[in-house]
């Protein structure tokens, strides 16, 4: 009686387990499925910004022939380029790209920039991620001016910069007015638009004289054309 009753256990044993088996698989199955329909929907959620049809110039309807934009690429290789913005307006979003400046160079990424007949260019309106040479640029001797930084309101944390003609790894997120800007993987700024701490910031900087400085809650991307080669690639941006 007790091998009969041995058995019997071992059998439901063996059982449980393969009904467990069948369980697990069927699990992470799910698991897998939702994981992959996750990263999928996460790829899709990306726009790509190298391409000539997302831009346009400042004020304008059509993209000077000095910026080239193209092949995962846009660059600034020529004179009077003048600054280009997305043909897109952004609210809260996450932008990611690289950059890499020409020796002495200098250019800037802007976000909620806006169009106006009183605002002569973009950092009339746009607070800027700065692009620069820290090595060569005289910019790069005024704190609040080196590459990463929020130009003139607030300098980085920590100078994280690669040498001009070296390849940065950048991205700036912007949500409900909160403010970071990374480069090469290290946040180097983070602040509040509107807050008390900004409108003092604004105050104290070369925007105290311009009424719409950072006052737009939406609006375009611009990269600058400051005189000098400035290249971005896998430039991205995704809606948060």
């Amino acid at each position: 009686m007790y091998m009969k009753y041995t058995t019997a256990c071992m059998a439901l044993a063996v059982a449980l387990a393969a009904c467990n088996g069948e369980t697990n698989t069927d699990a992470d199955t799910t698991s897998d499925s939702t994981e992959n329909a996750m990263m999928e929907e996460s790829a899709d959620a990306w726009t790509d910004l190298t391409q000539p049809s997302a831009w346009r110039n400042y004020k304008a309807d059509t993209l000077s022939g000095a910026w080239k934009i193209g092949d995962n690429m846009i660059a600034l290789e020529g004179k009077g380029g003048g600054d280009i913005i997305t043909k897109d307006e952004y609210e809260n979003f996450e932008l990611e790209m690289e950059w890499k400046i020409s020796e002495g160079g200098n250019s800037g990424v802007f976000f909620n920039v806006v169009e106006a007949d009183s605002l002569p260019t973009v950092y009339y309106s746009g607070p800027e991620m700065q692009v620069l040479d820290n090595e060569r640029h005289a910019d790069a001797k005024i704190e609040k001016h080196r590459a990463g930084d929020n130009y003139d309101l607030q300098k980085s944390t920590v100078e994280t910069v690669k040498p001009a003609g070296e390849w940065n790894q950048a991205k700036l997120v912007v949500n409900n007015g909160h403010v970071e800007h990374y480069l090469n993987g290290t946040k180097v700024v983070e602040y509040d638009l509107w807050s008390p701490t900004w409108e003092e910031q604004v105050a104290a900087s070369k925007f105290a004289e311009m009424p719409m400085y950072g006052k737009a809650h939406s609006g375009h991307i611009a990269l600058q054309d400051h005189g000098d080669q400035v290249w971005f690639r896998n430039v991205r941006i995704r809606e948060l």
